[in-house]
């Protein structure tokens, strides 16, 4: 099912979630591919990290295939998580890629890797620090405001990092594929010269607004069948 979502961009499922009223999880803003252009569709392989990388090989060997290493670093910005050798271990351990909720580092390396990885950014510092281990420290990993396990997908690309429930993975896919087909329609029909105020009837929505306030664009979207925002 995760390869499934792999030409699917993440505001494309985004929207999906809200249709379905799945809430959507998204990291936070910032989370970038050290490779701009990389995706990530896998489940969640989740890990805190205390200061040593040993918890990042304890995670590899419970790691099934195309499992996405997520990497609970509470967001720091003062040292970077996981490098050049955590990343190939990865790689030789059969993930897909790794979300860090903090830095990373060797740059470089990572390039050469070529496996996605996804983080806030750089810093040649490493953790000068070994904190205790918590309990759940290979059972979830906090995103941000969000916590998320095994029981999720993890879908990445240019646009960020989205969380799904693995239980409802199948509607949220469906929906999503969906929208992109409606989407790609409205595309070219812009692009023919038919504007989108056109498609949509626009004109009609501010006139029915003008008399009930209470009608929203979603609504109107959804009578006539387009697809801009949910």
């Amino acid at each position: 099912m995760p390869e499934r979502f792999a030409d699917l961009s993440t505001p494309l499922i985004a929207d999906a979630c809200v249709r379905l009223g799945v809430p959507p999880r998204a990291a936070p803003a910032g989370i970038r591919a050290v490779v701009p252009g990389h995706r990530l569709a896998g489940r969640v392989l989740p890990v805190r990290h205390h200061g040593s990388v040993d918890v990042f090989l304890e995670a590899y060997a419970g790691a099934a295939p195309g499992d996405v290493l997520v990497i609970d670093n509470g967001g720091r910005t003062d040292e970077a998580c996981i490098g050049d050798l955590a990343v190939l271990e990865g790689a030789a351990a059969g993930v897909a890629g790794v979300v860090v909720w903090g830095l990373h580092r060797d740059t470089p390396e990572l390039v050469e890797i070529g496996l996605p990885v996804f983080s806030y950014g750089s810093l040649p510092l490493g953790p000068d620090r070994l904190d205790e281990r918590e309990p759940e420290t290979l059972a979830s990993a906090r995103i941000g405001p969000h916590l998320v396990s095994a029981d999720d997908l993890v879908i990445a690309d240019d646009d960020g990092v989205l969380f799904v429930p693995a239980a409802n993975a199948g509607e949220v896919l469906a929906a999503a594929q969906r929208i992109r087909d409606v989407e790609r329609v409205q595309a070219r029909r812009i692009r023919a010269g038919e504007t989108l105020r056109e498609q949509t009837g626009f004109a009609d929505y501010l006139a029915r607004r003008a008399t009930d306030p209470g009608y929203t664009f979603r609504q109107h979207l959804r009578r006539v069948g387009g697809a801009i925002e949910e």
